[in-house]
């Protein structure tokens, strides 16, 4: 469900799945909460592909950045279809989060 890559000291976290909703945040939310153990962790959650995600997803995003937040981690994302990028703006999170639309722009933004 969850890949994680790392290139250049950013982890890079990729879905096999195409939704992301309420049967399994918990999953993603442990996941990838976990890097974030580590202070001054750098992830990019890269969302092409992912069709869906409902508000229990959104709110799972929202606890990931918390986690990151609380040791120094940065959190960016990439690459949203288009259906997802417009549930973001509709949620107002596109100010909440940092979203690229081109991956490496969003890797080389952390190096």
């Amino acid at each position: 469900m969850i890949n994680i890559e790392n290139i250049d000291k950013v982890d890079i976290i990729t879905f096999s799945i195409d939704k992301i909703n309420a049967l399994i945040t918990d999953d993603i939310r442990n996941e990838i909460s976990k890097l974030f153990e580590n202070a001054n962790r750098k992830v990019v959650i890269d969302l092409k592909g992912v069709q869906y995600i409902d508000s229990s997803g959104f709110g799972c995003f929202l606890s990931i950045m918390k986690a990151a937040r609380s040791n120094y981690g940065t959190l960016k994302f990439t690459s949203p279809e288009p259906s997802v990028m417009e549930v973001f703006k509709t949620l107002h999170l596109n100010t909440v989060f940092e979203i690229y639309d081109d991956r490496d722009e969003c890797v080389r933004s952390m190096i």
